[in-house]
């Protein structure tokens, strides 16, 4: 376990812990939790409150009494110094102490082993699952304040995904300053029905209380005047107190503890100094010349007495915020208490304390006459030296940006404030801030401030092309349309620099192929490609590369689309993210690898894609190449894997958008593992998405929206209405190139064709088998096409023969959901007259969609394979009126966990993965307003006995 990095809990000389006093309240409430624990119900209690004020205790006091109780208790603090080492907390608070998670040594290698993410992630919900089994856990997380994004990711998944289990999550954070990743996460996990303690100051009686525990005398009111100048807070107090018996300051006669007569030395508290030795020499001066003002100062006035610039201070005002030492007030730094101030003044040399004491006293220097010299420069204009400062940080800036956003972005926007708003060179500061922001997750306030920049007028030619380019960089990572009409606007402007325009025309040129205004695209493409000054750029050319990527697809050229988006990703590789125009060029080849069945050769490309950006601290570029491989898993036959994958990609931005290919694809592929998995509360959800991109600028998200709607309309068992959500996409594409049935994936082709059939628009089913046709005949080296387009042919003609060249296709291409449906459909056929022949296909599609997690799928097969007289288990009957909430499958679950199963025993009665029942079990409870098994157990008697 790592030593604890918040204010450490005081102990006596002899190491015993005094009393804890004044949380009556608070230990009930973690009692009553640890009594539901040993009942079998977990969950998540979350404690809060401000340095000092007694949290760590709190968590000791609850692993003492777990541990008192016969429960297994792992513990973990983060640490500031570590808080980039990925799931470092979380693997050192159960992979270390006396009682470690088994197999640590392969926990440890997958966390350090690259892109094993997600089998991290497995492998540790297993082994808790499984460790819960033999008895309670009580998992305890110190400072959640400074933990790494991936614990604070895996922190959200693990406690919802074990949330039936006997574990509880035990965690506590500093609540002040919390940065914005840990309080998105601490109100997830709050609406997902996580407890609450918040402790507050300590009363006057628990002051009392603990003044005579230190002194070991009752305290007269001298001494309780003093003692509660630490306002409650139990360490300051508690070091307060030890400071007055050490300098001999308290007097004990008769039992009563009072003040000596001599006057009180100030007072030097050991966490104080414990602080302020961990900070950086420059920041130290910093907090001990705040000290020797005395009151809240500004940052302008700490630089006047350090002499320095403001901007010099940076690094040293945020390292004392993060210490906790200092708070800021407005524009002004203050000390979180009173106490904090005098301790750090106490332990500087009396010389340097008097000297500092006179200089903080002397008026700042615009409250005396300035002397004799050039004139100030007149108000909104910057200084010569803030000029300078500015440059100096936009440098800066810019050498950091490929490395660390984060500070880059920070010193972007200081060079802003350093920059007055009717200066000439600010609008080029803004728009080298806008994609700085994006970078690290800030798009809102990136998109906020080229707005105002634009909105406030007065504006050249150049300087407007600027932001809009900057606009549309930004714009094109989640709404295209509005990438397309920034980028035409900023080309159209009279005589920008022609490297400028030649930018903007490639950016126009991607936004319009992937928004699908492919006709336009094309024509903008060709002309882009005869422009000198974009065939001279590296990154307006990688970025036309990919538009014209997108351009040949449509063409049903995919070795052209391959060909270049190859080149585009090199191009980009080659300039790193930073200079690039659109980030996911890799992640549109890596797209084209799904969409042509090369599975292995995507997940590759988005493992690659997610650790690059998280190493790098991109968060936006981290979610776009989680909600690709989203997509990825979905095309490999991992469901289960999608799901986790997909939740945690939308789980890590807090503005959704419809807008962008990322944002489209994971709807899609959500939409899909829903509809597989048989859970229709969460393919309504997206039903909904679906209707609201309909009414999107571009059309590719209303064609997506409405493919989407056809598929849940198809779910649903209403064929007419499926057709009908696609009469506006299959009208826009009449006579067109397009040859994707579905907007995203060739294997579509024969889902379409079922559908249509279905609904008895034979035409509509033709035209599809037509194009997938083409697309096959144009591009024979791409073995699934041919695959998707014989599955499709055999359907529509009924013809054994094109469905055995399916099969038999299909084999070569791992994209097991497809191969296993064109399974099932010559099973189906082989089904009405040759029955033994159907039972091997239909048998190996069921083995598909039980290994892929397909619920839906494997139901529909095993009446198949009853139909053709195979035996199969039958469900649990005679329930289902009993149990109305809960899906079939969800039932079947519920039932044997309700005997008593654990869920191993219920993935093996079933033939399911263990990952799909703790799913439905999870959905199950939910349903049913449940927490434990036990509960479930008891409901379940209660139901089967008619009550």
């Amino acid at each position: 376990m790592n030593p604890l990095s918040t204010w450490p809990v005081p102990e006596d000389p002899d190491g015993v812990r005094p009393p804890v006093r004044g949380r009556e309240t608070e230990l009930a409430f973690v009692e009553a939790r640890l009594d539901a624990l040993a009942r079998g119900e977990g969950g998540i209690v979350r404690v809060e409150g401000p340095a000092g004020i007694g949290r760590t205790r709190i968590l000791a006091e609850a692993s003492a009494s777990a541990r008192r109780r016969g429960m297994r208790v792992f513990q973990g603090a983060a640490d500031p110094d570590e808080q980039f080492v990925p799931l470092g907390l979380l693997l050192e608070g159960l992979l270390c102490g006396e009682d470690p998670l088994p197999g640590a040594a392969r926990l440890r290698d997958l966390a350090t082993a690259p892109g094993q993410r997600f089998w991290l992630l497995q492998e540790l919900g297993d082994r808790l699952k499984e460790a819960s089994r033999h008895g309670p856990l009580l998992i305890v997380l110190d400072d959640l304040q400074w933990c790494d994004d991936l614990t604070l990711l895996t922190l959200h998944t693990l406690a919802a995904r074990l949330s039936s289990h006997a574990i509880l999550w035990l965690v506590a954070v500093n609540g002040a300053g919390v940065p914005p990743g840990v309080r998105t996460t601490l109100e997830r996990i709050r609406h997902a029905g996580a407890h609450e303690l918040v402790l507050g100051a300590l009363g006057d009686e628990a002051v009392a209380q603990i003044t005579r525990d230190v002194l070991g005398a009752v305290p007269d009111q001298d001494v309780l005047r003093v003692a509660r100048r630490a306002d409650g807070v139990p360490l300051l107090l508690v070091e307060l107190l030890g400071a007055l018996r050490e300098e001999e300051a308290v007097t004990i006669e008769n039992g009563t503890a009072g003040l000596s007569a001599r006057p009180l030395p100030p007072h030097r508290l050991p966490s104080v100094g414990r602080r302020l030795g961990q900070l950086s020499d420059a920041a130290r001066e910093l907090v001990q010349t705040a000290a020797a003002v005395g009151g809240p100062v500004t940052v302008a006035r700490l630089a006047e007495l350090l002499g320095r610039p403001s901007a010099a201070l940076i690094t040293a005002v945020r390292e004392s915020l993060d210490s906790g030492l200092l708070a800021e007030t407005g524009d002004r730094l203050a000390f979180r208490h009173d106490l904090i101030r005098e301790a750090v003044e106490a332990g500087l040399p009396d010389s340097l304390r008097q000297a500092l004491r006179r200089q903080a006293a002397e008026p700042p220097p615009e409250n005396t006459t300035p002397p004799a010299g050039p004139p100030a420069p007149p108000a909104g204009e910057a200084g010569e030296d803030d000029r300078a400062e500015a440059a100096r940080l936009r440098t800066a800036a810019a050498e950091l940006a490929a490395t660390a956003p984060g500070p880059a972005a920070e010193l972007g926007l200081r060079a802003l404030e350093l920059t007055a708003a009717d200066a000439l060179g600010r609008p080029r500061v803004v728009a080298e801030a806008i994609p700085l922001l994006w970078q690290t997750g800030q798009a809102a306030r990136a998109r906020g401030l080229g707005a105002s920049a634009l909105t406030a007028g007065g504006l050249g030619p150049a300087d407007e092309a600027r932001i809009r380019l900057a606009l549309a960089r930004l714009s094109v990572q989640s709404d295209f349309s509005e990438a397309v009409r920034q980028a035409r606007a900023g080309a159209a402007l009279p005589g920008i620099p022609a490297a400028l325009r030649g930018r903007l025309l490639a950016l126009l040129c991607l936004g319009l192929s992937m928004a699908g205004e492919h006709q336009a695209a094309e024509q903008a493409v060709a002309q882009a490609l005869e422009n000198a000054d974009v065939r001279a750029d590296h990154a307006a050319r990688a970025t036309l590369l990919t538009a014209d990527s997108v351009v040949r697809l449509h063409r049903m050229d995919w070795d052209g689309a391959v060909r270049q988006a190859d080149r585009a990703a090199a191009l980009a590789t080659g300039l790193g993210d930073v200079h690039a125009l659109w980030l996911p060029e890799a992640l549109w080849r890596g797209l084209l690898s799904s969409w042509a069945g090369r599975s292995a050769e995507a997940l590759a490309a988005a493992e690659d894609g997610v650790r690059t950006a998280r190493n790098q601290g991109r968060a936006a570029a981290a979610r776009l190449w989680l909600m690709y491989r989203t997509r990825a898993l979905l095309d490999a036959g991992r469901l289960t894997e999608a799901r986790a994958e997909g939740e945690a990609a939308a789980a890590t931005t807090d503005e959704p958008g419809t807008g962008d290919l990322a944002d489209v694809t994971l709807r899609y592929a959500m939409m899909r593992v829903a509809l597989h998995t048989d859970d229709q509360q969460a393919a309504r959800g997206y039903a909904e998405q679906a209707r609201r991109m309909r009414g999107e600028g571009a059309p590719l998200v209303r064609d997506v929206g409405s493919w989407m709607l056809a598929l849940m309309a198809d779910f649903e068992g209403r064929p007419d209405r499926a057709m009908a959500a696609l009469d506006g996409p299959a009208a826009a594409r009449a006579g067109g190139r397009y040859g994707l049935a579905g907007p995203l994936d060739p294997a579509d082709a024969p889902v379409l064709v079922r559908m249509a059939l279905r609904a008895g628009a034979h035409e509509r089913a033709a035209r599809a088998v037509g194009a997938a046709e083409r697309r096959a005949v144009l591009n024979p080296g791409f073995t699934f096409l041919a695959a998707t387009a014989a599955h499709a042919r055999g359907l529509l003609d009924n013809d054994l023969g094109h469905l055995r060249r399916a099969v038999g296709l299909f084999e070569d291409c791992p994209r097991p959901m497809a191969r296993a449906s064109a399974l099932e459909d010559l099973g189906r056929k082989l089904a009405v007259t040759r029955r033994p022949e159907a039972v091997p296909h239909l048998d190996t599609a069921l083995a598909l969609y039980l290994r892929a997690g397909a619920e839906r799928d494997v139901a529909r097969v095993r009446r198949r394979l009853r139909a053709a007289g195979v035996r199969r288990r039958p469900g649990p009957a005679g329930h289902a009126g009993r149990w109305p909430e809960l899906t079939a499958s969800e039932l079947r679950v519920a039932r044997l966990v309700a005997q008593g199963l654990t869920n191993l025993q219920v993935a093996q009665r079933l033939s399911l993965s263990p990952h799909t029942v703790s799913s439905h079990l999870r959905r199950a409870f939910t349903k049913l307003d449940l927490t434990s098994r036990v509960e479930l157990a008891r409901l379940a008697e209660a139901r089967d006995n008619g009550e």
